[in-house]
């Protein structure tokens, strides 16, 4: 079994190797663009399943900061990569080229990914947000995959997305957006998830809708959810 092209969570994969043992499930993590690229095969590697796994062949990687320094083995930044096959630029922008071009100090190309993760000692790549989906809050860096992660764990939600939402007080306030079961209070299930978040990550709001809006290839679509907010919160 095969999965690519949108996120899946560690908890989602433990299930299907559950319910495949004997069957084998790789996920495959990569740009259409080219220069990154990584492969998981999640039966080899069960303790791996909070990643995407490690780089394919002939691919360089690496997390680099917002000056575009590369930062060490453990540390988080936006991933750059290098493969054999990676296109030269985006036809006729050339703006949007530069954009999303890195180089490195003998002049190689890298592509820019717009992700945010960080390598483990092992060298399985760890993805935590799009770099422009990260929040901000009151100075501190949140990472809306970490306030989804604790979400979906509680036994009424059956899918989370998390987004930055202004905020007087604090630049931007994390806001989630929240399949329920069972007639479950939004209320309810941000306290519950507040109980197991750290101080500066606490959502502000929990929305009840119907479905997560995504892509024709399964990408959760949080442009439309930050046109569909308002906060209801001074």
């Amino acid at each position: 079994m095969l999965c690519t092209s949108a996120p899946m969570s560690a908890q989602t994969k433990a299930e299907i190797l559950a319910r495949w043992p004997a069957g084998g499930f790789t996920e495959l993590y990569g740009m259409t663009e080219g220069g990154v690229g990584t492969t998981l095969r999640a039966h080899e590697h069960p303790d791996k399943l909070d990643t995407v796994g490690v780089g394919n062949p002939g691919v360089q990687m690496f997390v680099i900061d917002d000056a575009g320094h590369v930062l060490p083995q453990g540390s988080v930044g936006e991933l750059v990569g290098r493969s054999p096959s990676m296109m030269s630029g985006y036809y006729g922008r050339e703006k949007e080229t530069a954009a999303v071009s890195w180089f490195d100090a003998g002049g190689q190309h890298f592509q820019r990914s717009g992700d945010i993760g960080w390598f483990d000692a092992d060298g399985f790549l760890h993805l935590l947000d799009r770099k422009k989906d990260m929040i901000i809050s009151g100075g501190f860096t949140v990472y809306a995959v970490d306030l989804e992660n604790v979400l979906t764990q509680h036994p009424d939600v059956a899918e989370a997305a998390v987004i930055a939402a202004p905020s007087r007080e604090w630049g931007e306030t994390p806001v989630a957006f929240a399949v329920l079961r069972n007639d479950a209070a939004p209320e309810a299930v941000r306290q519950w998830a507040n109980e197991r978040l750290g101080k500066t990550q606490r959502i502000a709001q929990v929305i009840a809708i119907d479905a997560v809006p995504r892509s024709s290839i399964g990408k959760v679509l949080k442009r439309e959810l930050r046109g569909r907010f308002t906060l209801n919160r001074p």
